[in-house]
């Protein structure tokens, strides 16, 4: 009768959902040699060059020590990345939920809520596709991060291969495209600049005062100084 049909329904709901999971937690990188080892590219890397075709640049990489990240640089994209990193364990429950609370409200996924722990995941081994499936395994991946690195060794790689403008990734390589100069010879009034171009690496130039510039620096300025 009916009754049977709703239980065969849900469970065939069930065995399809339980599958989707299996599929999402076999389907995940491995991160443990991130331990030890720098990746020479990225997923997103990849993604820009891909969309670039027969204009696309190469991209090299150029690491800079934890130990010559200079700690106000830290602290700068900290307290506008994620204040709450070295508190939660790769998700921020309560930004996430202000996230989704606001991509229902719009009816799109409009809040990005990420940590850097899933911002990192995005960069090394998804791509910028605004999916529901895409953040559940941002958000898987993170936790895995988590489980296998210290917070260092994430903080580290992030400052080391996120997005900085167009063709620009990592720290090193962000300050000397924009200006010219070492990331460890940074004044803070740079430091501020370039941890403003992150939320937003291809529409941002550091070196410019328009609207944004002047409202994100600000902040970040403001805010160091709480």
């Amino acid at each position: 009768g009916k009754k049977r049909l709703f239980l065969k329904i849900v469970a065939a709901a069930a065995a399809v959902m339980a599958a989707f999971a299996a599929y999402l937690w076999l389907s995940l990188p491995d991160v443990s040699g991130l331990k030890m080892n720098n990746p020479e590219t990225t997923s997103l890397i990849r993604q820009r060059q891909a969309e670039a075709g027969k204009k696309a640049a190469p991209v090299r990489l150029n690491w800079i020590s934890w130990s010559r990240i200079p700690p106000l640089m830290k602290r700068c994209v900290l307290v506008s990345e994620d204040a709450a990193f070295y508190d939660h364990k790769g998700i921020d429950f309560a930004e996430l939920r202000a996230s989704i609370e606001k991509d229902l409200k719009e009816g799109r996924l409009a809040r990005g809520g990420s940590t850097i722990t899933q911002q990192l995941a995005k960069n090394l081994f998804l791509s910028t596709s605004k999916s529901l499936v895409r953040k559940l395994r941002e958000a898987l991946i993170a936790r895995r991060l988590e489980k296998r690195l210290s917070k260092e060794r994430i903080f580290h790689l992030y400052l080391n291969v996120i997005e900085w403008g167009p063709n620009v990734f990592g720290l090193q390589n962000a300050s000397r495209h924009w200006f010219g100069k070492e990331a460890a010879d940074l004044t803070l009034e740079e430091m501020v600049r370039l941890t403003a171009v992150i939320p937003r690496p291809l529409r941002s130039d550091p070196r410019k005062n328009d609207s944004w510039m002047r409202f994100k620096g600000r902040w970040v300025a403001d805010t160091l100084r709480t």
